[in-house]
């Protein structure tokens, strides 16, 4: 018995399953940057920044969290574990000294040294991302996708977390919440990192597999409604401190509830046989694949060169037809040394490229460009979301900040799921639920422009939705037109737009705009120079995000371009279902 106990508790410990709920716990404390809207009055005002100093710290942030090609490559050397405290370092190195500074602890540094402060601090989010991301497709190579999709879920969810958790402490000070964002990401990440490491994953599936999955997602969306819920509670009704206590206990008590997949799974269900690991692609094959695609790639590069362009347009089993008619067409004239086969000069759309073949082609950026003008837009309100609420008059930020954190992890959640079905149902590229993203966000952006009543509330669930959209539709359209064999790099670059968005949007334009419009309303009124512009009304940041709004459209504009380039790439890749 002793021992049938034992070998239980060593299948627990080395349980995939309690690695994932493990990474789940990291994640939730990962996503320190959705905070910044709520700790950003607090610098301001005790570091007396105008709004685009202010910025200047916002942008610091988003290329602390885009910066990632330093903790991949730490985790190509590193165990998992080490790399993960050196992302705890980072956060409470960068994030504690800030806290230190606003509180009167330490010298005030100069501007720039507080932005590098910034950057470390939020670059630690890079060190959790690396380290549960590559434990979790370690462990679970055929379900790549659901569990990248509900860690990055996690790491949306966590400013909401955190922000629960700051009400229930009911600190009078705002600059503790500084310190809770520096503390607490290092504590929880230190107490789990020896867990998160691969633990043969591959032998561990069980027919329960997909049922697992589905209570993870079931807990992901119970949270999210929760912490909605509680949000909503606390902003409209006066609720005292035991009710909050009893809200983030019940909010522990959803975010320990995963943990009872690898208690099933390992001490109430007997031990299967491992299985053999079949690698499921993230990219699905091409389905009209036929026996002649055996064929030397020389041969396959004149085939699209030579076919008609209508024939991607055709049911997939005339199709199948055409082109293996043609291949061997080729084939034979190629070897009659009728025809000579022109070698290739780069791989086309649906095949592996490099980050400089890539760098080349028109799709890519497209795809860059529409990710700046929509993520970059939609990251310059999470920026700013505590200057705009307090112009319009909302005292309580935290509940905004929190609401945006929800709303983009259900957008992340429900882009991925949409967007497979326009790709698996109709065949239809992708990027067209990025449009409609986008053209979600610039209706998002009117709300804030015009500040009608409810328009903080409403704003933020638009921007939050097609922002969370792009972070979950950007990652599979990448892989599916350049090819998963340099993914890596192609995606790092990609997140290049969110900082390079945020530094044009949010560093120059609505940081200029809201300072020019903050020093009207000073003049003529008493100033105390040493105070902190402030604006107040709906003008602060009407022209930036009519402006916004306008960049949002103009990435829908892009985004149906790439839609018509490529909708013979996703009739290959997903073709049978038109047939």
């Amino acid at each position: 018995m002793a021992s049938t106990t034992r070998e239980k508790f060593v299948s627990f410990i080395n349980n995939r399953w309690l690695v994932f709920v493990a990474a789940m716990w990291i994640q939730s404390c990962a996503g320190m940057g959705y905070l910044f809207g709520s700790i950003s009055p607090v610098i301001k005002s005790s570091l007396n920044y105008n709004q685009k100093e202010l910025s200047r710290l916002g942008v610091a942030k988003d290329l602390g969290d885009s910066v990632g090609f330093i903790a991949g490559t730490l985790s190509e050397i590193l165990p998992l574990w080490a790399a993960l405290l050196v992302g705890a370092v980072q956060n409470l190195f960068g994030y504690g000294w800030v806290w230190l500074i606003v509180t009167g602890r330490a010298p005030v540094l100069p501007l720039w040294a507080m932005c590098i402060l910034i950057f470390i601090g939020n670059n630690g989010e890079t060190y959790f991302n690396t380290g549960t991301l590559v434990s979790g497709v370690q462990n679970f190579p055929k379900s790549r996708g659901p569990v990248v999709g509900i860690l990055k879920g996690f790491a949306g969810l966590g400013g909401a977390i955190m922000s629960q958790i700051y009400t229930v402490i009911h600190s009078s000070n705002p600059a503790n919440l500084i310190l809770m964002v520096a503390v607490t990401p290092a504590v929880v990440g230190v107490s789990l990192m020896f867990l998160i490491r691969p633990v043969g994953g591959h032998k561990q599936i069980r027919p329960t597999d997909g049922a697992s999955f589905t209570f993870i997602y079931g807990v992901c969306l119970l949270l999210a409604v929760y912490l909605m819920a509680v949000m909503l509670i606390q902003d409209v009704v006066v609720v005292s401190h035991n009710i909050i206590t009893v809200f983030t206990i019940v909010l522990f008590v959803i975010l320990l509830v995963p943990i009872l997949v690898p208690i099933m799974t390992s001490f109430f269900t007997e031990t299967n046989e491992p299985n053999d690991t079949i690698e499921e692609p993230l990219v699905p094959k091409r389905d009209d694949q036929e026996p002649g695609l055996q064929t030397p790639d020389l041969i396959l590069s004149e085939v699209e060169d030579e076919k008609p362009k209508d024939v991607d347009l055709l049911p997939a089993s005339e199709r199948h037809k055409r082109i293996a008619h043609l291949q061997a067409q080729l084939m034979q004239a190629a070897a009659e040394g009728a025809v000579r086969v022109k070698r290739r000069r780069g791989p086309h759309r649906g095949e592996d490229f490099t980050l400089t073949q890539a760098l080349v082609k028109a799709d890519f950026w497209l795809i860059f460009v529409s990710l700046l003008l929509g993520s970059g837009s939609g990251l310059t309100v999470i920026d700013n979301l505590g200057q705009m609420s307090q112009s319009l008059g909302y005292d309580n930020t935290h509940v905004l900040v929190s609401m945006i954190s929800i709303w983009n992890f259900l957008g992340r959640v429900g882009g991925g799921y949409f967007s497979e079905l326009v790709v698996r149902d109709y065949a239809y590229p992708r990027p067209v639920a990025m449009a409609l993203a986008q053209l979600v966000m610039s209706v998002g952006h009117i709300f804030f422009a015009y500040g009608w009543p409810g328009a903080m509330y409403i704003g933020t669930l638009l921007i939050g939705l097609g922002y969370g959209a792009h972070w979950a539709i950007v990652p599979a359209t990448a892989s599916e037109l350049f090819g998963l064999k340099k993914f890596g790099a192609l995606y790092n670059f990609l997140t290049l737009a969110n900082p390079a968005g945020s530094l044009v949007f949010s560093g120059m334009i609505a940081s200029s705009i809201y300072d020019r419009e903050a020093e009207r309303q000073a003049q003529g009124s008493v100033f105390d120079p040493n105070d902190a512009l402030r604006c107040n009304g709906s003008i602060c940041f009407y022209l930036t995000s009519l402006i916004m709004s306008g960049f949002c459209i103009i990435a829908c504009i892009l985004s149906m371009i790439l839609v018509r380039r490529t909708k013979s790439v996703y009739t290959h890749l997903y073709g049978k279902t038109r047939t």
